[in-house]
């Protein structure tokens, strides 16, 4: 089934988790869409299952804390920061609950991770001002980019460049083996006293970047090129929450949450937008993503998680099949 407005306007709320006594900070779809595992400042991962539509294990990291949490290419591996004790990555076996591997390094807190499409390489950035490269099967960090800010950082969606957003202002990209060259291409944009940069995400057609902010806009850039191509707002963000934002599979659309529960949609090609949903959200939507095999996308709010499915499939999904 092929994403449209009509369709998109028609995704209703299926199910809601109260997994959490605390604020979920991330989630991460499997790459095969069946699970779905969120990350919370209750130390708490939990695993969903998207077909079922129920919780299936929770998981604790009560000494480390954790967030920003990325599956592997193992759908039974992840890798989160920490937000106790220190600010090493780690890499967990959700299988026996087992940590394989610790990523030290960055010395403030990361605010970015973004695992390689391809292999097992993957990129941080930090309040540190750095960017490292790490292997899932070395604890050496594989390189290191000193920059002039707090970054944020992303792989293209076939594992060859990476994106780094700089001060918020700068968008940076770099050959993955040829990195310590320096970037291959910079694209300046306007700053914006008014807000940071949060979030930098690749379309999966690799044509466009989205940058997020804790503000009132997002903008979307050509990736080759590195022009503005649009600037959404419309939706409400007045206490600067970091509110994640998504494009749909297709590289279509582009989604984000509110500070009143409401996810606003916009056909990236246009610029209109084309849906406000009601997400049921009592606060801010910080966690939004649609699931890449399946017509289904997850929100969060504070503890609480959402499932959204076509209004045609909600019977399916209440009744707890798919």
């Amino acid at each position: 089934m092929k994403l449209t407005d009509n369709v998109l306007r028609s995704f209703r709320v299926a199910k809601v988790f109260r997994e959490n006594s605390d604020k979920i900070n991330c989630f991460d779809f499997s790459s095969n869409g069946e699970t779905i595992i969120s990350s919370s400042d209750d130390d708490s991962l939990v695993l969903y299952d998207c077909q079922e539509g129920k919780p299936k294990r929770t998981l604790y990291s009560k000494k480390y804390g954790v967030d920003l949490i990325r599956y592997t290419h193992a759908a039974n591996t992840v890798v989160y920061s920490s937000n106790k004790i220190d600010d090493t990555i780690r890499y967990l076996s959700l299988h026996d609950n087992k940590y394989i591997r610790y990523f030290p390094g960055h010395n403030k807190r990361v605010t970015a991770l973004s695992m390689s499409p391809v292999d097992d390489t993957f990129i941080s950035g930090s309040l540190d001002k750095t960017i490292r490269l790490w292997d899932l099967r070395s604890p050496n960090c594989q390189g290191l980019m000193h920059l002039q800010g707090k970054p944020v950082c992303s792989f293209d969606p076939e594992g060859l460049i990476f994106a780094a957003g700089v001060n918020s202002e700068m968008v940076k990209l770099y050959d993955l083996r040829s990195f310590d060259k320096g970037p291959f291409a910079t694209f300046k944009l306007q700053y914006d006293r008014t807000c940071e940069w949060t979030g930098l995400k690749f379309s999966n057609d690799g044509k466009l970047i989205l940058v997020s902010t804790n503000g009132g806009a997002l903008r979307l850039l050509d990736a080759f090129k590195g022009a503005v191509m649009h600037s959404f707002g419309g939706y409400n963000n007045s206490k600067a929450v970091t509110l994640e934002a998504s494009f749909t599979p297709d590289s279509q659309f582009i989604m984000i949450g509110s500070e009143d529960g409401k996810i606003h949609v916009w056909n990236a090609e246009s610029g209109m937008k084309v849906a406000v949903l009601d997400g049921k959200h009592t606060g801010p939507v910080t966690c939004l993503q649609f699931n890449p095999k399946f017509m289904t996308f997850a929100s969060a709010c504070s503890n609480m998680v959402r499932l959204l499915v076509l209004e045609k499939h909600l019977q399916l999904h209440i009744n707890g099949s798919y």
